[in-house]
């Protein structure tokens, strides 16, 4: 796939095919910063939202937008070209029956009343229609000059959460485990009809970006998490959360772990015993020192000792030489904090002393 708006889009293809073998690091970041002097395109900017529900819901002017924004952005690095269709973390279950409502910064995700045993997936939900029609709407803009993503739709214990509440799959943890893996089950199911209906609309060659954590690859691609996992024992995530993250590993050729705050290490060494696994990211959470401190630098050895690539965040240059010094450059992505084209100037002429 030639997205022809980054100019080292085929070594940058390398160097991900590369880290999910194991061998060599990344240097990325999650977001894109503005590139200094001209655009890779003239395009006319778009006018202003009239709200957040047409900033985030209307698939005609978000595309556009994501289109101006993309043709004036920095792909340095390894920094991916990517249109973010996301629609809240966690959209699944929208496409089940929750609602989506539009904030400032993001998309809010409001659970529904959900007395039916059944997860039932309708092709008619509101919800998956906007999915569908945001990503064809971006598809239509790209035309080759760079990719469009895999919205965040996340899955098991996550996504039941979103649809019937917290509270209600904690309390069938200890009251109707049978239900609860039902649920699971066919929650597993409908995910893997979603995301091969949008693989086949944004795949080109087989190859396929994933909007969340920049990830990109020359196969099915997606981030996995459990997040309420902070809430559960090491047993009930073993027993509720592992099995269908196991079958979805063994399903999508490349998987990355999304480990959410410092409560989830305690799941960590079970979640490394997924033998398709491919990596680990790590969010240290609300209060910690983010992912260049020296106090993970045992968290990423653990990873990478158990045969898995791992992904430090938001990363600032100056811990970048360090990062690499102590942990080492094999199976490493950095996602990097940048805030203009010197800082990945920087970050490029550190890590061409480990090339």
């Amino acid at each position: 796939m030639n997205a022809t708006w980054k100019e080292n889009w085929e070594e940058t293809k390398k160097r991900y095919t590369d880290w999910w073998n194991g061998k060599g690091f990344l240097i990325s970041m999650w977001e894109h910063i503005q590139k200094e002097g001209q655009p890779h395109e003239d395009v006319k900017k778009p006018l202003p939202a009239k709200d957040y529900e047409q900033f985030w819901f209307d698939p005609s002017w978000r595309s556009e937008y994501l289109h101006y924004q993309l043709s004036r952005s920095s792909f340095k690095a390894d920094i991916l070209p990517v249109a973010n269709t996301h629609l809240g973390p966690g959209s699944l279950s929208a496409i089940l029956g929750a609602s989506l409502q539009a904030g400032e910064n993001t998309i809010w995700i409001k659970p529904c009343k959900h007395d039916s045993v059944e997860i039932v997936f309708d092709e008619s939900n509101k919800w998956w229609q906007l999915h569908l029609n945001l990503i064809d709407a971006c598809c239509k803009k790209a035309r080759g000059k760079y990719m469009v993503g895999c919205p965040d739709l996340v899955e098991g214990l996550d996504t039941l959460a979103g649809l019937r509440g917290t509270d209600s799959v904690l309390t069938d943890i200890l009251l109707r485990p049978e239900l609860l893996h039902q649920q699971l089950k066919q929650v597993n199911e409908i995910y893997f009809r979603v995301f091969d209906t949008i693989y086949n609309k944004i795949q080109v060659n087989g190859e396929m970006a994933f909007c969340y954590f920049s990830l990109w690859a020359p196969g099915k691609v997606s981030k996995l998490q459990c997040d309420i996992s902070v809430m559960i024992s090491e047993d009930d995530f073993v027993t509720f959360a592992l099995p269908y993250l196991k079958e979805q590993c063994k399903i999508i050729e490349y998987t990355l772990y999304h480990l959410d705050g410092v409560d989830a290490i305690r799941h960590l060494d079970a979640i490394l015993e997924i033998p398709e696994l491919k990596a680990v990211q790590w969010t240290p959470g609300e209060g910690q020192p983010q992912g260049g401190s020296p106090k993970w630098y045992y968290l990423y050895k653990k990873i990478l000792e158990k045969g898995k690539r791992v992904m430090p965040c938001w990363v600032d240059v100056d811990e970048l030489e360090p990062l690499l010094d102590n942990v080492g450059t094999e199976g490493l992505h950095v996602l990097m904090h940048f805030e203009t084209e010197n800082d990945i100037d920087r970050a490029l002429k550190i890590a061409q002393k480990y090339i």
